[in-house]
C-alpha cells in the first residue's frame, strides 16, 4: 500500500517570479534612496543643520525614535 502512494507522488518544480535587470535596479534604487532619506531625519537632522533651516518639527517628531534606535541627540 505504501509503495503506490510513493509512486503516485511527484516532484513538482517551484514557478519563480521573473524580473528583469532593469526591474531590479530601478526597485533597488528606490529603496536605497528611501533608507537614505530615513536615515538621514532619524540620524542627522537636528535643526540646526536641517535642510528646512532652523525648524525642528521634524526632530521633534522622530525624537523618541532616535533615542530607540541608539542616536543622541542632546
Amino acid at each position: 500500500m505504501t509503495a503506490s502512494i510513493a509512486r503516485t507522488q511527484q516532484p513538482r518544480a517551484l514557478a519563480l517570479p521573473t524580473a528583469s535587470a532593469a526591474s531590479a535596479a530601478l526597485w533597488l534604487t528606490a529603496v536605497i534612496l528611501l533608507a537614505s532619506l530615513a536615515y538621514y531625519f532619524l540620524g542627522y537632522d537636528q535643526g540646526a543643520v536641517s535642510v528646512f533651516g532652523s525648524d525642528t518639527h521634524v526632530h521633534e517628531f522622530v525624537h523618541d525614535a532616535r533615542h530607540f534606535l541608539g542616536f543622541p541627540c542632546h
